[in-house]
């Protein structure tokens, strides 16, 4: 291992600004980079808008093999996506997945590999939804939906590509995260609960998968003006019509602006999340960062990253798990 190291840079780092400073070039590097992704196959979930659907195509146009995932097919927005295909002649396939169904998953697996010849190389759990409110508003139609969606859904994909690429010995896991998913914000809902817990879930992946020589790398993007929103809002608004009296009396200016989001101020150019996963791919196996932030704007969870690089070094570096946790975090 080398002297100069992530680990000593931030044991040695004066402040947390020193830290997201450092984060934030990183991050610029990444998001300008335009790579040939020619030979990789990548398979995307909750490709019908958003992240989602410009991954697909920006991915395909960079060379790559792309699964692009979506539920209740057939739908306008898969045929957009064929015809896409066929006018630039890219290798873009549509397959219907609906990330709450073991079946649909296995499914759709089977048959990605299926076209790709082998294991995929590149899994991009990005389907997720969101409700806002109060948590004690949140009903358990609610909470199951969420974390079924956001943590259980993710679960099923790796899942079910994991054991193709654990044979192979390399591939690429990207979740889409949220700052969010390491910073709250009151009236949320679940949203950072999920994302929490789809956090943990990877970094323990990340650990596991070191001696299959497969990466995982969080991505954790801030506020974009994508279809998200409008997304949220039928959800809660539908939670909202439901709740019981009870619970929504203890919150009414809350409760008043339920469903009424529609992402306003935000300007930020979504092709952002994209462009670093594109990064990402072309990047060496084991060279990775476990979380990347990306926006062009504020990003809380820096310091916070940076203080679990420096946590679980720390406390579990000179363990016997010390190989599985420092390959990870000291990249």
């Amino acid at each position: 291992m080398p002297s100069l190291n992530r680990r000593n840079l931030l044991i040695g780092a004066a402040a947390t600004g020193a830290l997201a400073a450092s984060a934030a070039y990183a991050q610029a590097d990444m998001v300008e980079a335009t790579p040939d992704l020619s030979g990789k196959s990548v398979l995307i979930t909750g490709t019908s808008s958003g992240f989602g659907r410009l991954g697909a195509e920006h991915y395909a146009r960079l060379g790559a093999t792309v699964f692009a995932t979506m539920r209740n097919v057939p739908r306008p927005e898969a045929d957009e996506l064929r015809q896409l295909a066929r006018d630039e002649n890219l290798d873009l396939h549509v397959i219907e997945i609906d990330v709450l169904s073991d079946e649909q998953v296995e499914a759709g697996i089977a048959e990605a590999m299926r076209i790709a010849g082998g294991p995929l190389d590149v899994i991009v759990n990005n389907a997720g939804i969101g409700l806002t409110g109060p948590i004690e508003v949140q009903d358990m139609e609610a909470t199951r939906l969420m974390f079924d969606t956001n943590v259980y859904g993710p679960h099923r994909v790796v899942r079910a590509a994991l054991p193709a690429m654990r044979q192979r010995g390399s591939g690429l896991i990207v979740p889409i995260s949220s700052q969010l998913g390491k910073v709250i914000v009151p009236h949320s809902g679940q949203y950072s609960p999920t994302k929490f817990a789809l956090e943990a879930m990877n970094q323990a992946l990340a650990y596991e998968l070191v001696p299959h020589g497969i990466d995982v790398s969080i991505v954790q993007p801030g506020g974009y003006p994508t279809e998200i929103w409008r997304n949220r809002n039928r959800y809660t608004t539908a939670l909202k019509e439901r709740a019981q009296d009870e619970h929504l009396s203890g919150y009414p200016d809350v409760v008043a602006a339920m469903g009424q989001g529609d992402g306003s101020g935000r300007s930020a150019d979504p092709m952002d999340v994209p462009r670093a996963i594109a990064a990402l791919i072309a990047m060496p196996g084991g060279a990775r960062p476990l979380r990347v932030p990306v926006h062009p704007g504020t990003k809380p969870q820096i310091p916070i990253n940076d203080v679990i690089d420096q946590v679980q070094t720390g406390w579990l570096g000179e363990s016997g798990y010390g190989p599985l946790v420092n390959a990870v975090h000291l990249r």
